[in-house]
């Protein structure tokens, strides 16, 4: 158990035949117990130093910890994001070439079906040119057939004939 300066202060000595001067003595144990008080008063307010900056020391390490949590949740999370938004841009670009590859192939389909129509409005046009040719040529038969002429002659007779009727009748 450590002395305390009641310790000192209490502590008396035998008295022998020519020992210490006594007065000299209870000086250098009053020096002694204002040291050893003030060595006490220092330790104690440096033990409570030590606690509190121990504390602090704690409270520090507390947000250490919590910050590195913070920072491996975030990493991980990032980590998470950055998964997801690959998956998720994989996803995008199928889809892309999904709809690239449904156009192109209703554009294939829908430019054969044009040329399909343009193949048969062709063979209509061919048809229709060949008609209409044969009509032209039927009436130009007709136009440079003979009959023309005997009907030309036979209404002008037919017409001097109505001319005299019309002069006899006076009309």
């Amino acid at each position: 158990m450590p002395l305390t300066p009641l310790d000192i202060h209490n502590k008396e000595f035998t008295r022998g035949f020519r020992g210490y001067d006594e007065d000299e003595v209870n000086e250098f144990l009053d020096q002694v117990i204002k040291d050893y008080e003030m060595v006490i008063r220092e330790k104690k307010e440096l033990k409570e130093r030590v606690d509190q900056l121990n504390e602090r020391l704690g409270h520090f390490t507390n947000i250490e910890e919590t910050l590195n949590k913070s920072i491996l949740v975030a990493q991980e999370t990032a980590e998470e994001v950055k998964g997801n938004a690959s998956k998720e841009s994989k996803l995008i670009i199928k889809e892309a070439e999904k709809n690239a590859d449904r156009i192109i192939n209703e554009a294939l389909h829908k430019s054969r079906r044009i040329s399909m129509e343009v193949e048969e409005l062709k063979k209509q046009a061919k048809v229709f040119r060949t008609r209409l040719k044969m009509l032209v040529e039927a009436q130009l038969d007709m136009i440079e057939n003979d009959d023309w002429d005997g009907l030309l002659t036979t209404q002008v007779e037919e017409e001097t004939d109505f001319e005299k009727e019309a002069v006899e009748n006076n009309y």
